[in-house]
């Protein structure tokens, strides 16, 4: 159960976030890219020179460009293991034979 207080700061830093314009969310990402993507989400917001620089850097970015078709095909055409002879058959064993 939360008390007056907590509900109260609660309130004050969502009355804050709303008033310069900033939204949570949240993200999925590699561990190894945690500090990268804090770093990013906390200069963003400011609205510096630095800011607007990261944004035109991000957006100039090709990342909406749909998947293109076959792309599982061409990854597994050049695994490693292309052309290496492996027996993938496996015997055939019937289960055992139970009386219920």
């Amino acid at each position: 159960m939360t008390n007056d207080a907590q509900q109260r700061a609660t309130g004050n830093c969502r009355a804050n976030k709303d008033e310069r314009g900033t939204k949570p969310f949240e993200a999925m990402a590699f561990e190894s890219d945690r500090e990268l993507l804090r770093t990013f989400a906390r200069q963003l917001p400011e609205g510096e020179p630095e800011a607007d620089q990261t944004r035109a850097a991000v957006n100039a970015l090709d990342v909406d460009e749909p998947a293109k078709p076959g792309g599982i095909l061409a990854a597994l055409r050049g695994s490693p293991l292309v052309g290496v002879d492996i027996d993938l058959e496996r015997p055939r064993v019937e289960g055992r034979r139970i009386d219920l």
